[in-house]
């Protein structure tokens, strides 16, 4: 293990089992009891049988630039995301293991912003419409109970931004930073009836640019989000979201050898100079949620969702592979996705055996439409720019789904869970590119599985709970890993096998003044055809890899002192292993063994404020050999800021630093990168870089 991280279990016994020395117990205030609907209905995290970690808007905002989602999710254990420099690429983001083998985007992982999927029904997601500026809260659903999300839910993200209530508000703010960042931001917020009764709008935009720690890194970026509430009658509740994102160019370095990372971490590979790789995107989407109660125990809700999506990217696939392979299909990526979907959910509140229960039953159902082109990245001896067409084709993605779950309080300290899933997944892809050379490849690929979850809570005391459960889940191969064969054939990789786990967990959660909140969750993942990367000249492609195993340990703890200084603290221990064929016993790559996350703030009302932030992580083996790694790391953040009220106006300023002790560290890593004769694993992370922001807030 990692010098730094040898001290974690000696942290942890004195953080969860005592009080700070010489603090009396009663300068503790109790922490607040948060809500959350990570399963469907509300309910206090403490009383449900799974690990629930939620992030306050706040701490999105609090210090930060407001630019990648990364940038507060530390405190969550079992969840790593890694901001990669490169937004041509997204952010990395994975839970207990899943979503690591994403070479962009986010996968094995269910994403929802105010109910509406951002993963799509192949299971590919992103996250770079969500509006941070609004954001109230995230909550991440870890375990078992992910599986009543559905395919490709190793765990579950969602992000619910705030609802407009009181009186007009006018918010504007900027930061600037390090590598030329900036960026700008709006937000109108508010409700136009008394006491919250009429049309509650948030309504903001923003626009990011930056020079990029690295050579030929540079993006920029326009997001603007729309949130209405509205209740056309006292038993009812409508909300529609809107947003749109725009990247009209985001370089891409690539990663680097190991030579060429020691070097020069601002260094670019040179296939990406030579190539320019780079990505522009576009896209808009919709959604509407209602919400009717019935009568005091019947509740329905209803929706309604849809969006289009247009992404070019330029890629490095050397000219003289797609010369010597006539069917290649090609160095340059144009999709226009159309996606829409529904969920129609019921409610029950009822009692058996004079027991509270609830019971949630449901329909969802997915589809995209994606008109896939493929291109030459060059044109005679100019490399970089669409050449002759590759490819053509017309790919279709649908699933229905079917759930019911339970939660029945049996008594005053037992509570059981169960959930049952049910999912089919259509893959169907229609070529239109045929010649005389390149035949018809069009096929049709089915997939589906049924999803049981049971889970069960008891209370030791007021305070103490313990929880077991456990649960099957499955992932199917998205379309962009089915897009590409091992064989560099075109027409799509039907080969695959969907990934399908069978999951235990088993924790215990505490609350009280003395000793905040804290929690400790040891789980075990089994998976059976795990879908794994392997890249094949400069192209990702994907393959099932037998069994894998993934065992971990996770620790949180939070509390409030003093009034205004909060202390966070989160770790986890996480082995996962190959169990079968040339790799069986070797680990996971792109997961690091341990990390730690512990913050101090300072935080009142108004007036001075100041925190500080500490990551740890492990190395991070690149490749399924484990012949090569990430070293391990650890960084200090520091930030101070004043908020003062003069008048109708709230002002706040702040400064930040990050990466104080200017480690030289691969913020994350490519994995099993094959490009020869060394792969280009390694992502660099910034050396020491500040940031400062001020923003004020106008109450109309």
């Amino acid at each position: 293990m990692n010098d730094s991280l040898r001290w974690i279990p000696l942290l942890v016994c004195s953080t969860i089992a005592l009080p700070l020395p010489g603090q009396a117990q009663t300068d503790a205030p109790a922490l607040a009891a948060t809500v959350v609907t990570a399963t469907r209905t509300e309910a206090d995290p403490q009383d449900v049988p799974a690990s629930i970690g939620s992030v306050a808007g706040d701490d999105l905002r609090q210090g930060r630039a407001q630019v990648n989602i990364s940038e507060a999710l530390g405190s969550v254990p079992g969840l790593q995301a890694r901001e990669r420099q490169n937004y041509a690429q997204d952010v990395q983001i994975s839970m207990r293991g899943f979503g690591t083998r994403a070479t962009f985007g986010i996968r094995g992982l269910r994403l929802y912003v105010d109910g509406i999927p951002a993963t799509q029904p192949d299971g590919q997601g992103q996250l770079s419409h969500v509006d941070l500026a609004s954001a109230e809260r995230i909550e991440v659903l870890r375990g078992p109970f992910s599986a009543l999300y559905g395919n490709s839910s190793g765990g579950v993200l969602q992000v619910f931004t705030e609802e407009g209530r009181g009186a007009p508000r006018l918010r504007l703010d900027t930061a600037a930073g390090s590598d030329g960042l900036l960026r700008f931001g709006t937000k109108l917020s508010g409700n136009t009836g008394p006491n919250d009764s009429g049309v509650g709008y948030v309504l903001s935009a923003s626009r990011f640019a930056t020079d990029g720690y690295r050579e030929h890194s540079a993006a920029r970026r326009t997001l603007a989000n729309a949130k209405l509430t509205l209740r056309p009658h006292e038993d009812g509740k409508l909300t529609l979201v809107a947003n749109r994102v725009v990247l009209p160019k985001a370089e891409d370095p690539l990663g680097l050898e190991r030579k060429d990372w020691q070097a020069n971490p601002r260094g670019v590979a040179a296939a990406a100079t030579n190539y320019n790789t780079r990505k522009s995107m576009d896209q808009t989407q919709a959604g509407l949620v209602y919400e009717h109660y019935l009568s005091e125990a019947h509740s329905v809700q209803g929706t309604l969702y849809g969006g289009q999506r247009s992404t070019q990217q330029f890629q490095s696939i050397p000219r003289n592979t797609q010369v010597s392979l006539p069917l290649h299909p090609g160095g340059v990526i144009d999709l226009d996705r159309d996606y829409a979907g529904a969920d129609l959910r019921w409610t029950w509140h009822t009692r058996l055996a004079d027991a509270p229960l609830t019971v949630v039953a449901g329909l969802a159902y997915d589809g995209l439409r994606e008109d896939r082109r493929g291109y030459e990245n060059f044109v005679g001896s100019a490399l970089g720019v669409q050449g002759a067409l590759r490819r053509d084709e017309h790919n279709r993605v649908n699933n229905f789904d079917q759930y019911l779950q339970a939660d029945w309080r049996v008594t005053q300290r037992w509570t059981l869970n169960a959930g049952l899933r049910h999912s089919r997944i259509r893959v169907d892809s229609q070529d239109r590119y045929i010649t005389a050379a390149n035949p018809d490849d069009s096929g049709v690929a089915r997939y589906g599985a049924t999803l049981p979850v049971v889970g069960a809570s008891f209370a030791i005391t007021e305070s103490l709970r313990i929880y077991a459960s456990a649960g099957k889940g499955f992932e199917t191969p998205t379309l962009n890993e089915l897009s590409y064969r091992p064989d560099q054939l075109p027409g799509l990789n039907f080969g695959l096998n969907p990934a399908r786990s069978k999951s235990v967990e088993t924790g215990l959660k505490h609350r009280s003044a003395a000793f905040g909140e804290w929690t400790v969750a040891v789980f075990r993942t089994g998976t059976e055809d795990e879908i794994v990367t392997r890249t094949i000249d400069g192209r990702a492609t994907a393959t099932n890899a037998g069994r894998t195993r993934r065992n971990g340990l996770e620790l949180s703890w939070e509390q409030r002192f003093l009034q205004h200084l909060r202390m966070q603290m989160a770790a986890t221990l996480l082995d996962a292993r190959y169990r079968d064929g040339a790799n069986a016993g070797s680990r996971m790559p792109g997961l690091a063994k341990s990390s730690l996350y512990a913050s101090a703030g300072w935080m009142p009302q108004q007036g001075w404020r100041a925190g500080a932030d500490w990551r740890v992580l492990s190395k991070v083996y690149v490749n399924d050999a484990n012949n090569d790694a990430a070293a391990g790391y650890g960084v200090l953040g520091l930030y101070t800021g004043y908020l003062a009220r003069v008048g109708s106006w709230q002002l706040e300023g702040f400064v930040r630093a990050d990466n104080l002790l200017d480690k030289r560290y691969a913020g994350s890593v490519i994995v099993n990168d094959a490009t020869m004769p060394v792969g280009r694993y390694f992502e660099p992370a910034p050396g020491r870089n500040w940031l400062v922001g001020l923003s004020a807030t106008l109450a109309l």
